[in-house]
Order: C-alpha cells, then sequence, then structure tokens
C-alpha cells in the first residue's frame, strides 16, 4: 500500500465569503469545515499524515480553538504563506521522503465521497499523478469587460477541476522546486504537474464535492449534511393493499 501525505491549505483570507471569521473555521453541522474535510483522511489507513495549514496570524486563534482535535489525529499544523502555493510548498516541506504521493485537498470542500478519494488515490498509484473533476453541463460564454458576450465556447471535453488532487511526491517536489521559472499562470497544482511535462489523469467526480466559496454554498452544504443525518422514515403502510376498482 502506498503512503500518501495530505496538504489541506487553510490559509486564505476568505474575502468572498463576507464573514467575520474565516470559513475554514465555521462550524457546519456541529464541526469546523476544516475538521469535516480533514477527517476524510485522516483515519485511512494509506495516508501517512495530513497537514493543515493556517495563516501565521491564526495558528495561536487556531490552537486554542482545535487542540482537542489533534491529540488524537494523525495531523499537524503548518504556518502558511502570503498564497496557496506558499502555504502548500511550506506543508511539501514537512512531507518525509519515504512518503509515496501527495494529495492536496481544499480545506473549505468538506463533502468529498470516499469512494471518490479510494478512486482519486487508486488512479494516481497508476497513473502518477491524478484529480477529481466533472465535466462542464452549462453553456459557458465568453464575455468581455462591459459584460458583453463575445463567444460561446464548446463545452465538449471541458471539466471543473475539484479536489482531492494527487500527485507522485518527486514528481511534486520538483514542479514546486520550478514554479519560479514557469511564466504561465498557474491556478491548480495539477497545472503545475501539467507544466514540468507530466500528464494527470482525470477521475470522475460529484457535484456535491463543491468548495464553500459564498455563503450559499455553505447553506447548500448545511442542507446537504442534514438529510444526509436525518432519519430515514418506515414507508407508511396502506390499509388498503389491494383497490379492486378499476
Amino acid at each position: 500500500m502506498p503512503k500518501i501525505a495530505v496538504i489541506l491549505p487553510a490559509a486564505g483570507r476568505s474575502a468572498r465569503f463576507g464573514s467575520g471569521e474565516k470559513k475554514p473555521f465555521i462550524t457546519l453541522d456541529g464541526k469546523a469545515i476544516w475538521m469535516r474535510s480533514a477527517e476524510l483522511f485522516w483515519n485511512r489507513p494509506d495516508v501517512s499524515r495530513v497537514y493543515v495549514v493556517v495563516a501565521p496570524e491564526d495558528r495561536e486563534y487556531f490552537q486554542q480553538k482545535f487542540a482537542p482535535a489533534f491529540i488524537f489525529a494523525n495531523a499537524e499544523i503548518v504556518p502558511g504563506g502570503s498564497e496557496r502555493f506558499e502555504s502548500v510548498a511550506n506543508a511539501l516541506a514537512r512531507v518525509p521522503e519515504d512518503v509515496d504521493y501527495v494529495a492536496v485537498h481544499d480545506a473549505v470542500r468538506p463533502l468529498c465521497p470516499p469512494a471518490k478519494i479510494d478512486a482519486v488515490f487508486a488512479a494516481a498509484a497508476e497513473h502518477g499523478a491524478a484529480m477529481l473533476a466533472v465535466p462542464v453541463a452549462d453553456t459557458l460564454k465568453r464575455v468581455d469587460e462591459s459584460g458583453t458576450i463575445i463567444e460561446t465556447v464548446p463545452r465538449a471535453g471541458l471539466w471543473a477541476a475539484q479536489t482531492p488532487q494527487v500527485f507522485r511526491r518527486d514528481w511534486l517536489v520538483e514542479a514546486y522546486s520550478k514554479r519560479g521559472s514557469l511564466t504561465a499562470a498557474i491556478t491548480d497544482d495539477a497545472q503545475l504537474i501539467e507544466a514540468i511535462g507530466h500528464s494527470v489523469k482525470v477521475v470522475e467526480s460529484v457535484a456535491a464535492n463543491f468548495k464553500i466559496t459564498t455563503k450559499a454554498d455553505f447553506e447548500l452544504a448545511t442542507a446537504i449534511l442534514v438529510a444526509a443525518n436525518r432519519p430515514r422514515e418506515e414507508p407508511k403502510k396502506s390499509l388498503r393493499p389491494f383497490d379492486d376498482e378499476a
């Protein structure tokens, strides 16, 4: 069984959420969002460690509020950087060389089905790099600065990226070592792996594995968890199991 380290970036500013508390730390149906995301991984036998990355200014608050969660959890707190790639790099530097693969998962993506994690881990073990994604279903429009449509973009072959994104540790280390020399704008770790010449296998995911970005996303995630935890009602028995009327 390959050893997999999981990096959970939780050092973002949460500017689009519009709350006094940062998104990863907000309680979602009884647990902090970051914890729901971390729990997807830290009890797995193939996960060597979960590295939770928090902004330096949040570290004291985080430790005070969530210290009990780390007593028995296979996890470590890592100080974040000024941007997401710096945060991942800080955690990557903590991953031992005997770890085979590194998974990067958004701390505010708490609803990933375990079966999809199994699938993307297996695909990474087979291909060296894999990520979850969903096929784009909506019609796409390219719009100019005035808000006018200038092009309809064919959606055939387009997929919306999700996480986890899982890579051979040595590939990810190499990619991060070369990041400063790349001229293209890099928006996720899979693109960074592609930029150094490796292919990334896509594993089809589900829409429920969405990233909580806005309060509407938070409300949807809450509704999904509440519905999932609601006891199922037994079907009501009919007093007339057979109807003789035509």
